[in-house]
């Protein structure tokens, strides 16, 4: 299966700036064995898609509606992404369900209205450190992964994000990604039988070029969920060369 970087910039990157560093990234890339695909925020998406429009890389939002339209301010609809050329949306990123208070409830509807509005969600799961601490990662995992997935068909991607190494500086080992991919795995043949072999997995965390490679080289890893290193070209490029 194709490994996927998908590129979180979060609140980075005017309309301007993004078509600048779509320019300079068409300049500078050679695709390889791996799938990219760039969260841009909203209103720089319909820039990113004219500007990447033969280059063979994906767009996807940052978040999405669970409702379909109507009366919510400041929402973004999965029509919306969708008719600007998105394919994907990032759901429960744990900023979300921190600084926004989405519950697993949330994130699964909202999965849910991606699926009907023809986008993939990336839906992300991932533990702070206070559980890590505890030993308990596996099953406070899980948990949260079942319940962002209730009503939710195959075509998805997952993201386990470790929150304490997200923005820190601190990676987690490629075997603790290994851990709970195979665990996330595991628990999604048991919500969807064979299919679950063909769902990516992607970890998320301070991945950076020097690491991407030992971390997707894990069996049950297939490509990451990047930040701060999606913002410079540089690195984009070296983290798709370090998967070829």
């Amino acid at each position: 299966m194709k490994n996927l970087l998908a590129l979180n910039w979060k609140m980075n990157k005017t309309p301007s700036e993004a078509m600048a560093w779509g320019t300079e990234l068409i300049a500078a890339l050679s695709l390889g064995e791996a799938e990219l695909a760039v969260m841009a925020p909203a209103i720089d998406l319909q820039g990113l898609a004219w500007t990447l429009r033969e280059s063979g890389v994906a767009l996807g939002g940052q978040d999405v509606s669970q409702h379909v339209s109507g009366a919510y301010t400041g929402e973004i609809s999965a029509a919306m992404l969708k008719d600007v050329g998105a394919k994907y949306a990032v759901v429960g990123h744990s900023e979300r369900r921190e600084y926004h208070r989405e519950t697993d409830a949330v994130v699964a509807a909202k999965a849910a209205q991606a699926q009907a509005g023809g986008l993939t969600p990336i839906v992300c799961v991932g533990e702070g450190l206070d559980v890590r601490e505890r030993g308990e990662q596996v099953p406070y995992t899980l948990a949260q992964l079942r319940g962002s997935l209730a009503g939710v068909g195959t075509d998805i991607v997952i993201a386990y994000e470790p929150v304490w190494a997200i923005g820190t500086g601190k990676t987690a080992t490629a075997e603790d990604a290994e851990e709970l991919a195979a665990a996330i795995r595991a628990e999604l043949r048991t919500l969807y039988g064979e299919a679950a072999d063909n769902i990516r997995i992607l970890y998320g965390g301070s991945v950076k070029p020097d690491n991407i490679a030992s971390i997707c080289a894990k069996p049950n890893v297939n490509g990451a969920l990047v930040g701060g290193a999606s913002l410079k070209v540089a690195d984009v490029v070296g983290m798709n060369d370090a998967l070829k």
